[in-house]
């Protein structure tokens, strides 16, 4: 799935046509253009052109199994690692302004907005998304999508962190999470062998650890951790999982991990995530 047709799939924002997306998402207040110019660039040229979302690059390459009926099951814990759950979804640039009210009223109660990628990107809709889902009621965090062939692993948690990546005890803002997942650009570990990667994330969980004083989320695919970090090192007993899958069950875990924290199962109609656990428990996560 190229990351333009998986954009158009995730677009919520601004001024939408009537169409069967409409009837889906509900109806959505039109929003002004947004005429922001960044680097020479309209900004949705430039989100169109730098920002990769949450799963792009894994629903690329594996491909997107999800359906409504997988969907459904999904939400509703088949898999048997759930006692209970959560709703949520993802955002990024893609989205633009999003309408955290109807989402609210579908029964998300966490969100995860994109804030960096590598040290080149900061998302042009950052602040509307991340306020607006801590407005509307919703636990929220932020996460990064790295580019390890860029900088080391202590710049870009850096990066993250001083553009959004922060975390605060107030109960309602989840640790930072590090997105890693095949390379936008070319190949799919990098450039990096298992014990580089390895390295590369521990120095970026080391320093996120440093800075805020919680030890970040991993955001991955299985299929991806095994061909780039496999049983370099371990990351289980400090950070929480988030893993996708897109399909009715999560299926095998990453080495290092014995239960997930967060599943992404979908990117259909937006990127849908479930909390493994009940909402007090959420809100352990968010406070630490």
């Amino acid at each position: 799935m190229s990351t333009a047709r998986r954009g158009w799939r995730r677009v919520i924002g601004t001024a939408v046509a009537a169409s069967a997306s409409v009837l889906l998402l509900g109806a959505l207040t039109p929003a002004a253009a947004n005429t922001q110019v960044i680097n020479g660039m309209p900004v949705d040229e430039y989100v169109k052109k730098y920002d990769h979302p949450l799963g792009s690059q894994i629903a690329r390459v594996e491909g997107d199994e999800s359906s409504p009926a997988t969907s459904a099951a999904a939400a509703q814990g088949d898999d048997m690692r759930v006692q209970a759950s959560v709703a949520g979804i993802d955002v990024s640039g893609w989205q633009k302004n999003v309408d955290w009210q109807y989402w609210w009223n579908q029964g998300k109660r966490f969100a995860y907005v994109k804030a960096t990628e590598g040290t080149g990107y900061k998302s042009p809709y950052f602040a509307q998304q991340y306020n607006g889902s801590y407005n509307i009621g919703m636990i929220r965090g932020s996460y990064h999508f790295a580019l390890p062939d860029r900088s080391s692993g202590a710049v870009q948690a850096n990066y993250f962190v001083n553009n959004g990546g922060g975390w605060s005890r107030d109960g309602k803002t989840l640790p930072g999470a590090l997105d890693m997942e095949y390379n936008p650009y070319g190949s799919t570990c990098y450039g990096k062998s298992k014990a580089s990667m390895a390295a590369w994330i521990r120095d970026f969980h080391d320093t996120y650890h440093a800075r805020t004083g919680r030890w970040p989320v991993i955001y991955t695919s299985t299929s991806w951790w095994n061909q780039c970090v496999g049983t370099a090192q371990s990351f289980g007993g400090t950070v929480p999982l988030w893993i996708a899958r897109y399909s009715s069950s999560v299926g095998t875990l990453p080495n290092g991990w014995s239960f997930y924290t967060f599943w992404q199962y979908t990117s259909s109609p937006i990127d849908q995530n479930t909390f493994n656990g009940a909402y007090d428990r959420l809100k352990v996560l968010a406070t630490g």
